[in-house]
C-alpha cells in the first residue's frame, strides 16, 4: 500500500432510511419485495458503509409523512421510498413527501419518468417527486423491483454506453451540497456526476 493510499481519509459512513410503502405487504398478504430491492441496489452501488433503517408501511398519508420525518430526525442523509406513487385513490406518497419538504427537486421526477417511458407508455402516470428536507434527500421510487434498479442505474445499450442516465448519478452531488456526508459510488453500476471543484480523490475500500 502507497503513502497516497495510506493518507486518504475513510470513506464516510451514510445512515440510509429505505421505506415500502403498501397496504398489502404491510399487513402480511404478500412479501413485500421494494426493501429488499432497494438494500441490494444501493448495497452495490455504494462503497461507504451503509446503516439502514427499514420501514414497511401502509398507504396512509399521515403515517408516511410521520415516518419521513422520524427519519430524518434520526439522521438520514438519504431516504429512498417505493410504492404509492400511481394515480389510485390510495396512491398518496407524492402527498406525503411533499407535505414534510423544506424544498423540492423536481429535476428527479422528471427524470424517472423520462427512463420509465423508455420502457412503458404508463410512465406518464407516475407521480414520483423528491425532496429535501433539513440536511436529507427524500426520493420516492416506483414500486417494481425492475422498475427501481431502471430508475436509479439508467438505461444502457449492448457495448455499455449511456442511453438515459439513472437519477443515482447526481444524488452523492445533492447530499454534498445540503451538508451530507460524501458518497462513493461503484462506477461499474452508477458513477457519480460532480464538477471537478467537489471531487475527492478515491477512498480506500
Amino acid at each position: 500500500m502507497s503513502e497516497e493510499t495510506l493518507s486518504l481519509p475513510p470513506m464516510d459512513r451514510v445512515r440510509i432510511g429505505i421505506v415500502s410503502v403498501s397496504d398489502r405487504a404491510s399487513s402480511g398478504v404478500y412479501q413485500d419485495q421494494g426493501l429488499p430491492a432497494l438494500r441490494d441496489w444501493l448495497g452495490r452501488a455504494l462503497r461507504n458503509p451503509i446503516d439502514w433503517e427499514p420501514r414497511l408501511i401502509a398507504d396512509e398519508q399521515a403515517l408516511i409523512s410521520q415516518t419521513l420525518v422520524e427519519l430524518v430526525d434520526l439522521g438520514c442523509h438519504l431516504v429512498l421510498t417505493t410504492g404509492g406513487t400511481g394515480p389510485a385513490k390510495r396512491d398518496v406518497t407524492p402527498e406525503a413527501t411533499l407535505a414534510v419538504a423544506d424544498k423540492e427537486m423536481p429535476g428527479f421526477g422528471e427524470q424517472m419518468r423520462q427512463i420509465g417511458l423508455r420502457f412503458v407508455p404508463t410512465a406518464i402516470l407516475s407521480r414520483q417527486v423528491a425532496v429535501v428536507r433539513a440536511n436529507s434527500l427524500i426520493i420516492n421510487l416506483p414500486g417494481q423491483p425492475k422498475s427501481i434498479a431502471e430508475t436509479l442505474e439508467g438505461l444502457k445499450d449492448e457495448q455499455g454506453q449511456t442511453l438515459v442516465h439513472g437519477i443515482f448519478a447526481a444524488v452523492p452531488y445533492c447530499i454534498d451540497l445540503i451538508g451530507g456526508p460524501y458518497l462513493d459510488t461503484d462506477n461499474a453500476v452508477c458513477k457519480a456526476f460532480r464538477p471537478k471543484s467537489a471531487q475527492r480523490p478515491a477512498a480506500p475500500n
